[in-house]
């Protein structure tokens, strides 16, 4: 059955990738982005079922005026991707005030403000998914990445509440948890002005490994976007997907050592209770 979908951040990386797949098998894409001409090809050569809408995802007014847009068009919408992101690399202390503004506004807020401009309007058609792009960086972390891993642990907070509130109306959420993969994702960060003081460190560490490219990117963005494919088709997808072994490995460890840890001190936190 053609689905219609609602994708932001598609210029490049994953979202641009789905935006093709997706026209590739036959579906309709509303697309954002905030380049203009960066899907021109694809609108060559798939004329109408292509519908492009530039957005800021950190303007919360355009954010409502493109989903109601998007949904007068097409009637309906049966996947919405949150999806524009980028990542903050630096230590917390490197990053200035106004870089953190940015990386809260567009991962954090925007991906909020989409979710909320889209309920009511996949109310009022009886249901419909939202699939929030993540990262392995939302369950786990890395150093000098504190302010996109704020945004992350952030989102899925968000997320895992919102859907048992909206569950009733026929409303569900999958959370796609990429670990490092082969994308624009290194070429797209910002960079805070590095301080001496953190050249030994963890976060000097984390900076010369992907400098010198000896941080490890085993994800393939095409196997990743056909995997948050088949799971959007899904009748009952889970929560929430990791993709990659990087992402399966790092998860696994960080939860078994979370649980150990909630373990061992199980008598002092019942000592808390009346």
């Amino acid at each position: 059955m053609t689905k219609t979908w609602f994708i932001t951040g598609t210029s490049t990386g994953l979202g641009r990738l789905l935006t093709g797949q997706l026209l590739l098998r036959g579906d309709r894409v509303i697309a954002t982005l905030r380049k203009p001409g960066a899907l021109d090809d694809l609108l060559a050569s798939y004329g109408d079922r292509l519908q492009i809408l530039m957005l800021d995802i950190t303007d919360t007014s355009a954010i409502r005026t493109a989903v109601g847009a998007a949904f007068a068009k097409a009637g309906r919408i049966d996947v919405v991707v949150s999806n524009a992101g980028y990542g903050l690399f630096g230590a917390g202390e490197e990053v200035s005030d106004g870089q953190i503004e940015r990386q809260i506004a567009t991962n954090l807020v925007g991906s909020i403000q989409l979710i909320r401009a889209v309920l009511p309007h996949l109310r009022a058609q009886g249901g419909g998914r939202i699939v929030q792009v993540s990262s392995e960086g939302g369950q786990i972390a890395y150093p000098n990445f504190s302010l996109y891993h704020a945004t992350k642990w952030g989102i899925e907070g968000f997320v895992e509440s919102m859907a048992q509130e909206v569950k009733p109306f026929g409303i569900d959420f999958l959370i796609i948890e990429p670990g490092p993969t082969s994308t624009e994702f290194g070429a797209g960060l910002d960079h805070a002005e590095p301080m001496d003081c953190y050249e030994t460190t963890p976060a000097g560490e984390v900076r010369r490994a992907i400098a010198s490219g000896d941080f490890a990117i085993k994800g393939d963005a095409l196997n990743t976007v056909r995997a948050m494919i088949a799971a959007a088709d899904e009748v009952n997808p889970p929560l929430r997907l990791a993709l990659g072994s990087t992402a399966y490995v790092s998860v696994s460890q960080a939860l078994t050592e979370r649980l150990r840890v909630l373990e061992a001190q199980k008598d002092v936190t019942f000592s808390a209770d009346k």
